[in-house]
């Protein structure tokens, strides 16, 4: 099956989902971070053999979903993720969520829906908030994508580790700006602080974790307090060398986290 585009109907609007790959197998369904994109995953996607069943789309209020009406908060967002399955998935599938997008996947792996193989999470926000997460951090948060001054502070100071080329921070920058206020605002002021372990606590699929050694905004020891013990069959990888942004400083990392997770997966079903 070749690269397709196709529309699925969610609360206020419709969503654009790109899916790629085969027909069998256990799908890949892709969730990006605060201020990514569909795109996020692009270079993951390339470091998969052409068979692997994909699927990929931009949240409510951002890139290309930037008109849908909110809310944004994370319950909307989760009913957006299990839609998109619903209808672009036939068989087994693996959520696959960065960031912002790893906790949406939790609150949707909770729910149990039918088919779900298993849980990869990267650089997670946990369920339970750090302590760090304070109004102060908060509201500082809020502001990050302002301007491309801002986008690239943040990028240079807290989202990566790794230096990206050129036309990959240029696209970052385009993300990071292509979204809605509202929807721009309630990941930092609301979503991160909202605890959702009792929700975590119900996951059942096996769930891998990978972390970025230096990752700033969510690094391997609030994961080890915050996220683990939450989901305590969930198991954790550390990517060295690597930041928040794993899909795009380590994609063949990520890569090779999927395959074997997914090897696993399939011998267990």
């Amino acid at each position: 099956m070749s690269n397709t585009t196709k529309t699925v109907a969610v609360a206020g609007g419709s969503l654009k989902v790109r899916t790629g790959g085969g027909d069998g197998g256990t799908a890949l369904v892709f969730t990006h971070y605060w201020g990514g994109s569909a795109a996020t995953w692009d270079e993951v996607v390339r470091h998969l053999p052409p068979e692997q069943a994909t699927v990929r789309y931009d949240q409510r209020g951002w890139g290309a979903s930037r008109e849908l009406p909110g809310p944004y908060h994370l319950g909307r967002l989760a009913d957006d993720l299990l839609r998109v399955v619903q209808e672009c998935v036939a068989g087994p599938f693996v959520l696959v969520g960065h960031s912002m997008g790893g906790k949406v996947a939790q609150l949707v792996a909770a729910r149990r829906p039918s088919g779900l193989a298993g849980l990869v999470l990267v650089a997670p926000a946990p369920p339970l908030p750090a302590a760090a997460v304070t109004e102060e951090y908060r509201q500082g948060l809020s502001h990050a994508y302002d301007s491309p001054e801002t986008v690239g502070q943040a990028l240079d100071h807290v989202l990566t580790a790794v230096a990206l080329p050129r036309r990959t921070r240029d696209a970052v920058v385009r993300d990071s700006l292509a979204a809605s206020g509202d929807a721009r605002t309630q990941w930092p002021l609301h979503g991160i602080a909202e605890d959702i372990t009792a929700q975590a606590r119900r996951i059942e699929a096996p769930v891998a974790v990978l972390a970025g050694e230096h990752d700033r905004v969510e690094p391997p020891r609030v994961l080890r307090e915050c996220l683990l013990p939450c989901v305590p069959h969930a198991t954790m990888t550390v990517v060295p060398g690597a930041g928040h942004l794993l899909p795009l400083e380590a994609p063949e990392a990520v890569a090779d986290t999927l395959l074997r997770f997914l090897a696993t997966v399939t011998v267990r079903a």
